[in-house]
């Protein structure tokens, strides 16, 4: 997959502000290439390792060695399930598990559309209203099973509303 020439100027750009041949500079590269992209693509994992001078396989290792870096985009909505003790207790794992079921993904992952990543977390710091689940930045707590479908049916209306508003945008 090829980089639109806007994404190569931002990508050069990212590149530019650090000198070559400095492995030093590897992880505050990693840190600039996934704000711009929102990720970590693998043809500019490619290209940092050639700048840096250091093996693909070595910019690899970094950037899935440290929990801050990703390797595939996020969804347009993060759903977040705690699975800290408090959560725990109170049934986290059957939230997740109804969430990996309704949305067709494991935690970890992203739906096809692009429309949810679902993850989970050691603790949300929300825990007197455990079970709790997070979405952006929106808080659902003594969450229950039955209530997940509804939960994601109001962020897949909101997305449609969003498309049907660009789309008739895009057509004036």
């Amino acid at each position: 997959m090829t980089c639109s020439k806007r994404e190569n100027k931002m990508k050069n750009h990212i590149l530019e502000k650090y000198p070559e041949k400095e492995r030093s500079y590897l992880i505050p590269i990693l840190q600039d290439v996934q704000e711009a992209y929102g990720y970590l693509p693998e043809e500019q994992l490619r290209e940092i390792a050639d700048y840096v001078g250091i093996p693909f396989v070595t910019v690899y290792g970094v950037a899935t060695f440290y929990n801050q870096f990703r390797l595939n985009p996020l969804g347009k909505n993060i759903i977040r399930v705690c699975r800290g003790t408090a959560c725990h207790v109170k049934n986290s794992a059957n939230i997740l598990t109804a969430l990996e079921t309704e949305l067709g993904i494991k935690a970890g992952q992203t739906t096809r559309d692009k429309l949810f990543t679902l993850e989970t977390v050691a603790c949300i710091g929300a825990c007197s209203i455990a079970p709790v689940v997070n979405i952006n930045d929106e808080y659902f707590g003594r969450i229950t099973v039955k209530e997940i479908p509804v939960i994601l049916k109001r962020y897949k209306k909101e997305e449609e509303l969003k498309n049907k508003v660009e789309q008739i945008a895009s057509n004036e």
